[in-house]
């Protein structure tokens, strides 16, 4: 717990986002600094509650009270030893979580909850900059290795408890850089790249090896990795965008959301992008309410597209929360991301029935309003024409791509289509486990974390006959 009668005294407060006028022309992440002694006044409202519910709504079981304690009574290396020792990456949670443990806070029953996130991303941020964040090399070596299929977090969450566990562990990427969703998905906007780069330095100098260019199943041969390794994990996320199968989806400028995303990414990171989607003085209609629609709605609005309409299948939800979502679960609500105040238009309960184009290019679509679900059936007489010179898919992912490694390996799916794998972690092939998105469907960046810690302890179970890893 933080200060005894800190929720009384003092009120939730959030870091200022910088000027609408001001971000929308750069790439650089969106909040202000906020000073420490407001971090400290935030850790003081976490209260003497008995039963922390926001354990419940943390994945990674993250000690919070305790660090909120540590924070408000000015110990903040001690505050990174805690966050750590459940967290391998909190600066990425830290700023790209939705923060389900804040939902679960038990002051927000009747008050406003505490901004646990703003908390654990002032820590490691502190941290950093202090230098007390250093690479942690394994004091012996098992003589065992590990190959990791995949970098973003699942896989490097792995890849480090294993490293520090003693094994030999390799990373191999298909990107050119190591990162996954979090270097080629999540603009810069929301977390700037340098983050994820120094983890990686952070991991090299631990030990950990890192290939990148290197699509398994592709050109590195899955019977290599099996002859090579002690052991594989799989944590290649679940990147099959779901597709929207009308009349007119062949149509050009029509592209999925990872598409468009990545190719930003790269421009930002130095790199020319040879016939890079753009949404400049186009109108843009954005298929898909959730995160990933709106990290396309912020893009488009610094590439300064002409419009912006961003579609949602669901109605629209409550401004508060709905009574179907009672504390603590995560609450049904509307919710404004950075990207809808900067600009553009909602539109709720919409399907599209069709695209409309002009030789061979989209030009627009055909929608109709449509009842709540399951049935979503539509409402006659609600037919609307949008114009739009390009269409983002941004409707989730159906699961792992198919076509590679995963056949190669005979590996099986479950029910969702994807990697189908026990509590233990392993697949129904022996010395190969599957962690992240790529085991559970699309989720959070604090799932995956979580998996891979998890995935990594059952490996050194497997390998060595017990673990001592968290």
């Amino acid at each position: 717990m933080g200060k005894v009668t800190g929720f009384l005294e003092y009120t939730r407060e959030i870091p200022s986002r910088r000027p609408v006028a001001e971000r929308v022309n750069d790439y650089f992440e969106i909040y202000l600094d906020f000073p420490a002694q407001k971090v400290r006044d935030q850790g003081a409202r976490c209260m003497d509650c008995g039963v922390p519910f926001c354990h419940t709504g943390c994945p990674v079981n993250n000690i919070i009270p305790d660090w909120n304690d540590l924070v408000y009574r000015n110990r903040w290396k001690e505050a990174i030893r805690v966050l750590h020792s459940t967290n391998n990456f909190p600066e990425f949670t830290g700023r790209i979580c939705p923060a389900p443990c804040e939902a679960a806070c038990v002051l927000g029953i009747n008050e406003p909850p505490v901004t646990i996130k703003v908390i654990e991303r002032s820590i490691v941020d502190h941290a950093w900059n202090e230098g007390w964040i250093v690479p942690e090399p394994p004091e012996k070596r098992t003589g065992k290795k590990v190959a990791v299929v995949g970098s973003g977090p699942a896989g490097l969450a792995a890849a480090q408890q294993l490293n520090r566990a003693g094994h030999w562990v390799t990373v191999f990427e298909k990107a050119d850089r190591a990162g996954g969703l979090l270097r080629y998905g999540i603009p810069d906007f929301k977390m700037e790249k340098h983050h994820v780069d120094r983890r990686v330095q952070q991991m090299e100098a631990e030990g950990v090896a890192f290939r990148t260019n290197a699509h398994v199943g592709v050109n590195v041969s899955i019977e290599d990795l099996r002859n090579d390794f002690d052991a594989i994990l799989l944590a290649g996320g679940a990147e099959a965008g779901r597709d929207l199968k009308v009349p007119g989806r062949e149509l050009e400028g029509i592209h999925f959301a990872m598409e468009f995303l990545p190719q930003q990414n790269k421009r930002v990171a130095g790199d020319e992008v040879p016939n890079q989607i753009l949404a400049t003085g186009k109108h843009v209609i954005i298929i898909g309410g959730g995160d990933t629609g709106a990290d396309c709605l912020g893009t488009s609005h610094r590439q300064k597209a002409a419009s912006v309409t961003q579609f949602e299948i669901m109605p629209q939800p409550p401004p508060d929360r709905s009574p179907l979502t009672p504390w603590p679960l995560w609450p049904l609500m509307l919710r404004q991301e950075s990207s809808h105040e900067e600009g553009g238009r909602r539109e709720f309960a919409v399907s599209t029935v069709r695209f409309i184009g002009e030789n061979g290019r989209v030009t627009g679509l055909e929608t109709t309003r449509v009842g709540p679900p399951p049935k979503f059936e539509n409402i006659p007489g609600s037919e609307q024409i949008f114009q739009a010179d390009l269409v983002l898919l941004a409707m989730g992912f159906t699961g792992p791509v198919r076509g590679g490694m995963i056949e190669q390996l005979g590996l099986e799916l479950d029910a969702r289509g994807n990697v189908k794998a026990g509590d233990d972690y392993m697949t129904s092939v022996s010395g190969v486990f599957a962690a992240g998105d790529m085991r559970r469907g699309q989720s959070l960046v604090v799932w995956a974390i979580a998996e891979g810690r998890k995935a990594a302890k059952s490996i050194d179970e497997f390998l060595m006959g017990h673990s001592d890893l968290p």
